[in-house]
């Protein structure tokens, strides 16, 4: 499926809920928000026909995500459901890790095949300062438990220079000691985002090779994200930077995302999209769905523009959106 650009769509994120059981500063306000009815979210039977229609589209990997998407009744169905659609060959899930470690096995059966956690720091007192709660070991285990069953791990961890400043080279060493690849995402400027601030790729690269030597730039492939990845002397996992502040990447991006609610989104910052549970509930054909979606994927914006003011923006936090 290509956009007016050109661009190949072959990546979609699902977020299967709003609701998450942690509270990270940068993420969601500490007393939380209102939640989207739970009749109001597509239903996990919604959510499996929208992937196979994507795939008849051309979508080849498929992430669940959240909010957190294992406080979501029966999630495993749905990765089991998925999993047996032609077509796609890749399904991850983003989660906090928190529910994750006893479902490692189960989640590896039903066709899991990549996890990111995320993991801002490695110091408990610090991780409970960040999410608002005490689950450290929690989340410790579920990276132990995720290897064991063989799920390809990754971390995702948001460098914030009032949360984590000096907890980052302790997470990057997660990666010297394991097959684990680490990603430093730089923060953007949506919902309490806005409220700190970011540490750019390349100040944070630089501190990394002065303290585990230098880095050589990884060329082969670790996922279709847009992570430009580094190998670093006696690490066994990589390195990576996504830098959608200080490094666009939107001239090769290649997915589009689905909102718990059923909204198709084209661009993480633009609410330009289409709502699908309409057409899902009006008894559309799939055919007739996938016109329209093929239709409203040719308006995918060119760029983003999270420096900018735009009346086009989209105003909803993080979770709302799907992490």
């Amino acid at each position: 499926m290509k956009d007016n650009l050109g661009r190949n769509i072959d990546y979609l994120r699902i977020s299967v809920t709003d609701k998450c059981n942690l509270r990270c500063k940068y993420c969601m306000p500490a007393g939380g928000v209102p939640l989207i009815p739970h009749e109001e979210l597509l239903t996990l039977e919604e959510l499996y026909r929208v992937a196979a229609i994507f795939a008849g589209l051309g979508i080849k990997k498929i992430r669940l995500t959240g909010g957190e998407p294992l406080v979501r009744k029966n999630f495993i169905w749905l990765v089991e459901k998925i999993h047996a659609i032609s077509g796609i060959e890749e399904i991850g899930m983003t989660t906090n890790g928190v529910l994750f470690a006893e479902k490692a096995e189960d989640l590896k059966k039903a066709g899991l095949t990549s996890v990111n956690i995320s993991l801002d720091t490695r110091d408990k007192d610090v991780f409970a300062k960040i999410t608002g709660v005490d689950a450290y070991e929690k989340v410790n285990r579920a990276i132990a438990m995720a290897l064991e069953a063989g799920i390809h791990v990754k971390i995702n961890c948001v460098p914030c220079k009032e949360l984590n400043e000096d907890s980052l080279l302790q997470v990057a060493e997660l990666a010297k000691n394991a097959p684990i690849d680490v990603r430093f995402i730089e923060l953007m400027p949506i919902g309490c985002g806005k409220e700190f601030t970011g540490i750019a790729s390349d100040a944070l690269l630089e501190r990394l090779e002065y303290a585990f030597g230098k880095a050589q730039s990884y060329e082969g492939k670790l996922g279709n994200g847009p992570a430009s990845y580094y190998a670093f002397p006696d690490f066994q996992g990589k390195l990576g930077f996504i830098s959608p502040m200080s490094h666009s990447f939107c001239n090769s991006c290649n997915r589009v995302r689905l909102t718990a609610e059923g909204r198709l989104k084209l661009c993480l910052h633009s609410d330009k999209g289409m709502e699908l549970k309409p057409l899902l509930r009006a008894g559309l054909s799939n055919e007739k769905i996938k016109e329209q979606i093929e239709a409203a994927v040719l308006g995918k914006p060119k760029e983003h523009h999270f420096t900018e003011e735009q009346a086009e923006a989209d105003k909803r936090k993080m979770f709302q959106i799907g992490g």
